[in-house]
């Protein structure tokens, strides 16, 4: 290696380690971080669902059809009467009980009461309106655990509470009161460290508290005593019933007997479910229910106490800096040693491909090694590097073609010189984020409709809305995502990404002025269906703009260009959403048109509007602004 290239060697290293010490130290590569970390954890070996200590009881929607709703407190009371007969160490029912559902209170009181082994939830909160007690009757005793979850930033749970605080009282948390129950079994009590005294022990296992800058995560939340979840045993690991059978008495008393079990809802109607690292989120039934999550919480820290498994160990903040430091540096030297692009690509993917093993197989003894970020430095390194001498070659080009045109054509001495450096790379299109108005539009009363019709006027009469209306959605510049039973989805804003505020903009006024003229033109649909003797019918629009995920989804036989996120969701429950009726359709129109709060701010002045209030929407917590759309434009406001 020549002088300047060591100098080089040197500068480079240290530039790209310093570079992606600040990337790391601010977060850029988190998100990655955990991805990795949900893919080592998919890796991971299972254990069997046969050596399971858990059993799950379902609350189906069957269940609730069966039962009723809410379930009452004697049939929760003849339920956990029915497993308490098999002896299970431990019962949780996860059901809050704040308040009783007659009949059947005293009965459940005393059940819970005359058995020490049942625990059931209380919800710490963030906040004082959040939180919900237990029942009376158990407040205050070692039979009560908070059942809140800790939720990443994109949805995934990949960490477990043991413990949190009110600057008062120290709480348990629910699967903690299952565990310690099932581990008194075995003679097995939760102790301080002997070491660490603050820090819990299980067995011979003790649990480190998380901290906010462990493994990938960086300025993270880590109130309470919080511990990282392996999901050992899979996605579904967990023998379960449904609350029928328990009440029918259909048990096999091996899944119940010395056994913790627990209690609580699987149904749609009841949103207590949650992402793991194996879900997918562009495949159906990829969350698994709040019982399961407690379960495998509760399971992990059985297995720390039994010494079956070991708390998954972050490495220290100084190895991993250390461990950046030595990928820059091998990323570097094999730019540095190998002469051809071919031989320095295949080394860097052996490279990253050894890393990727090197980092699986500390995982599976538990230590967690940030992956990406020395990956991808490793991959910077080495490109840096090969930047640097392609400029250097460049130089020498400039000579090797004067040396070789003097003995050969210039022609032949370039294609010397193309074929020494060339590579392909085939890849594939990749999904992007876009800022998108998204439109969603749907005929209300439509059933009624259908079941008057034969089926080919009905047809007949639908694609007339259909056409005319996706013209309409074409001519102000959408594009159809999709047509929906009677309704239909459009997008403005994609496939060409808007980059400035004003094409985002115009966008959005394209989209309410599209509705508008949806709504002309449903008037005008309207007036001759009704000189036809053909039903009227009524529309509801609902329109926001935000960022959304755009791609293509289906099989390589069937794909559709389509988009998704959290401001498609929001569109459609808009255009869902049930309002009183003096906040819906206005005046003689056939058409309700409502705004979220950001396309609003979009189209305000060329458009007259009004806010209705704030609402909450289907599926989501906090309430939004809405407002209705009531004129075709306003003049005044627009200038004229």
């Amino acid at each position: 290696m020549k002088r300047p290239q060591y100098l080089a060697f040197i500068l480079i290293c240290g530039s790209v380690f310093m570079l992606f010490l600040v990337l790391r130290s601010i977060g850029t590569f988190e998100y990655l971080e955990l991805a990795a970390y949900d893919t080592f954890i998919r890796w991971l070996p299972r254990t069997s669902a046969k050596a399971s200590h858990i059993t799950l009881v379902r609350v189906t929607e069957d269940d609730i059809e069966k039962y009723g709703w809410p379930l009452s407190d004697a049939v929760l009371a003849q339920a956990l009467t029915n497993l308490l007969e098999h002896q299970p160490r431990a019962v949780g029912l996860d059901i809050f009980k704040d308040l009783s559902v007659p009949p059947g209170e005293e009965e459940l009181r005393a059940v819970m009461t005359e058995n020490r082994n049942i625990v059931v939830p209380m919800k710490f909160g963030a906040a004082e309106d959040l939180s919900i007690r237990p029942p009376p009757a158990l407040a205050g005793t070692e039979q009560v655990g908070f059942n809140d979850i800790l939720v990443d930033p994109g949805g995934i749970v990949r960490r477990g509470l043991l413990f949190l605080d009110d600057g008062k009282q120290v709480f348990h948390s629910f699967a903690l009161r299952l565990a310690i129950l099932y581990l008194a079994g075995e003679k097995i009590i939760p102790k301080p460290d002997p070491d660490i005294p603050s820090y819990i022990r299980l067995g011979t296992v003790t649990i480190r508290p998380f901290g906010s800058e462990d493994g990938g995560y960086v300025r993270a939340d880590d109130q309470g005593y919080q511990f990282l979840l392996d999901y050992q045993r899979g996605s579904h690991p967990f023998p379960s019933y449904s609350l029928n059978r328990i009440l029918t008495k259909d048990i096999k008393p091996f899944d119940i007997n010395g056994k913790v079990t627990i209690i609580g809802f699987d149904s749609q109607g009841v949103k207590d479910f949650f992402y793991t690292p194996f879900s997918r989120r562009l495949k159906y039934d990829q969350q698994i229910t709040g019982i399961a999550l407690h379960a495998h919480i509760a399971d992990q820290l059985i297995r720390f106490g039994l010494g079956e498994s070991r708390p998954v160990t972050p490495f220290s903040e100084s190895i991993e800096i250390l461990f950046l430091l030595i990928t820059c540096f091998l990323g570097v030297a094999l730019s540095a040693f190998l002469r051809s692009v071919w031989s320095i690509s295949m080394a860097v993917l052996s490279g990253v491909i050894l890393l990727g093993l090197t980092f699986f197989l500390l995982f599976n003894f538990r230590i967690w090694v940030s992956a990406v970020t020395p990956a991808i430095a490793f991959v910077s390194s080495a490109a840096m590097f090969t930047g640097y001498k392609a400029a250097t070659e460049k130089k020498e080009r400039g000579m090797l073609m004067q040396l070789f045109s003097q003995h050969l054509s210039p022609e032949i001495a370039e294609d010397i010189w193309r074929r020494r450096s060339q590579f392909l790379k085939e890849g594939r299109p990749i999904p992007r984020k876009l800022t998108d108005t998204i439109l969603f539009a749907d005929l209300s009363g439509f059933t009624s409709v259908s079941e008057k019709m034969p089926p080919g006027e009905l047809l007949g009469w639908l694609n007339t809305f259909m056409e005319s209306m996706s013209n309409i959605i074409m001519e102000h510049g959408g594009i159809i995502d999709e047509f929906i039973g009677d309704g239909l989805k459009a997008d403005f804003g994609v496939p060409i990404p808007r980059n400035s505020p004003d094409e985002i903009r115009k966008d959005a006024v394209n989209a309410v002025k599209c509705a508008l003229e949806m709504e002309r033109e449903l008037d005008r649909l309207n007036d001759v269906w009704r000189t036809e003797t053909l039903p009227n019918v009524r529309m509801r629009i609902g329109i926001t703009t935000g960022e959304v995920v755009a791609g293509s989804l289906g099989s390589s036989r069937r794909l559709q260009y389509t988009t998704i996120g959290d401001t498609v969701n929001i569109a459609s429950r808009l255009e869902s959403l049930e309002l009183p009726a003096d906040l819906g359709y206005h005046g003689k129109s056939y058409s309700r048109i409502l705004l979220s709060e950001a396309t609003y701010r979009l189209v305000d002045g060329p458009i007259n509007t009004e806010r209705i209030g704030e609402f909450e929407l289907k599926g989501r917590k906090e309430k939004i602004a809405v407002y209705r759309v009531i004129g075709r434009q306003n003049p005044a406001r627009n200038g004229g």
